[in-house]
């Protein structure tokens, strides 16, 4: 495929997780453009939390209808449905990540990649 294309796809699909975030009220929506990053296999990071595992997981159901409804994909592969404390959706080019907040300042991921360009987005 086309790269401009993939990226394009790639944009569309964090815009629609930032949108699912918001649905269900994420905390501190922040997506990290990982293309400028070297040794990354993904081109964003989509990230957020919230404050309670039936928030994480309402998030998680909320981002996954979002996509699927105008991309009509799934994610490729799951995490941490179980413990509800950090929940991983890996779309391979958008890697989404909903945590609980206590579980998100002891991780500080976003720190990992300060190289990233990174724009925050507040919740609908």
């Amino acid at each position: 495929m086309n790269k401009k294309i993939e990226t394009h796809l790639s944009d569309k699909l964090a815009q629609l997780a930032v949108i699912g975030m918001q649905e269900k009220k994420g905390n501190d929506i922040k997506r990290l453009d990982m293309r400028g990053v070297n040794a990354t296999l993904s081109d964003y990071f989509v990230i957020c939390h919230a404050d309670s595992t039936t928030q994480v997981n309402a998030i998680a159901k909320s981002v996954e209808e979002e996509v699927y409804k105008a991309l009509g994909q799934e994610p490729w592969h799951k995490e941490g449905h179980g413990n509800g404390e950090w929940l991983l959706l890996d779309f391979v080019d958008v890697v989404i990540h909903i945590f609980k907040t206590e579980t998100r300042s002891r991780y500080r991921i976003e720190d990992l990649w300060g190289d990233a360009q990174v724009e925050t987005y507040q919740s609908a």
